[in-house]
């Protein structure tokens, strides 16, 4: 008996001791998750604001002789273009995908269901012929990519307590249009969870570049009226260049903390139910460990009036 008492005794305080543990990451994964949604809508407005500006430089760059191939592509989205450019169609296609999976683990399937979605991805683009490069950042998807033997061009890790900063996301893309106006590239795929809701999250694969940018919005005034035009003193190509960085930057990390918002969600989800268990296996502890020591003190007091000779012993016949 004393053994069972110092079993359930045991494991009540380890059950305890996991408690705060749970408790202080659900927290973190609450911050967090309510900082990327909160990031995410301050981005919105500003990536609004970037689409104003392209139908006012449009008539300006027309005539332009030499235009970059991203700006191009731009260009002839938002003039209605028929024709499509001599690069458009490769003799192979070059694309590189970036899977953005997780750094740290707690977040149930979130991992494995994107690296199945991967593979699937790798799959067809394999089939069409296409010359693939593939890269990924989060350590637990790296991980499960270099034990199924994938061949990385590019792993980094993710942050573990803050989410990802601006600077990545622009450093990354400044490098991707150098290859794509290079014609080192032909397209760039994010391969990421996207967010659904508390807990849930689906593969998606969004194609950064080339830039497909949404219809322009038109320019108005804070009251609703037609905005006046703007007048135009630096070289309208390089304005236009320089919004087209910048929206293709905003985009990549609107992805980045997309997938930093189903992470979180994912992992607060999953510690909010472990803490449930907790509780749910303290109280059942408890009650076991409070009727142990009943029986036990049942059994003491039992032994101590039979050895008292108020109660009689037991005949060797009975026994």
């Amino acid at each position: 008996m004393s053994q069972d008492l110092e079993r359930i005794q045991s494991r009540l305080e380890n059950v305890r001791a996991v408690g705060p543990i749970l408790a202080a990451l659900r927290t973190i994964s609450l911050g967090s998750w309510q900082m990327a949604l909160n990031r995410l809508r301050s981005l919105r407005g500003y990536s609004d604001r970037l689409l104003v500006f392209l139908p006012v430089l449009l008539p300006h760059i027309q005539g332009a002789s030499r235009m970059p191939r991203a700006v191009d592509a731009v260009r002839q989205r938002l003039s209605a273009l028929r024709k499509a450019p001599a690069w458009s169609s490769p003799a192979q296609e070059r694309v590189l995908a970036l899977v953005v999976g997780s750094e740290r683990g707690l977040c149930g399937r979130y991992n494995v269901v994107l690296a199945a979605r991967a593979e699937q991805y790798f799959a067809e683009m394999e089939q069409r012929g296409v010359v693939l490069q593939v890269a990924a950042f989060g350590t637990r998807l790296i991980r499960l990519f270099q034990r199924r033997k994938r061949a990385l061009r590019r792993s980094q890790g993710l942050p573990v307590t803050r989410l990802p900063a601006f600077e990545l996301a622009l450093q990354l893309t400044r490098d991707w249009l150098q290859q794509y106006e290079a014609a080192e590239i032909d397209a760039v795929d994010v391969l990421y969870n996207a967010y659904a809701g508390p807990g849930r999250y689906s593969p998606t694969v969004f194609r950064l570049l080339p830039p497909d940018l949404p219809s322009a919005m038109p320019l108005v005034s804070a009251e609703g009226q037609p905005g006046t035009p703007y007048i135009i003193e630096t070289d309208p190509l390089r304005l236009y260049v320089r919004i087209v960085e910048q929206w293709t930057a905003i985009n990549f990390y609107t992805l980045l903390l997309t997938a930093a918002a189903s992470e979180h969600a994912a992992r607060f989800q999953l510690m909010e139910s472990a803490t449930q268990n907790v509780e749910r296996l303290v109280e059942e502890l408890t009650q076991e460990l409070q009727t142990t020591r009943r029986q036990a003190i049942t059994i003491e007091m039992q032994e101590l009036a039979s050895s008292a000779g108020l109660l009689e012993k037991p005949h060797l016949s009975e026994v």
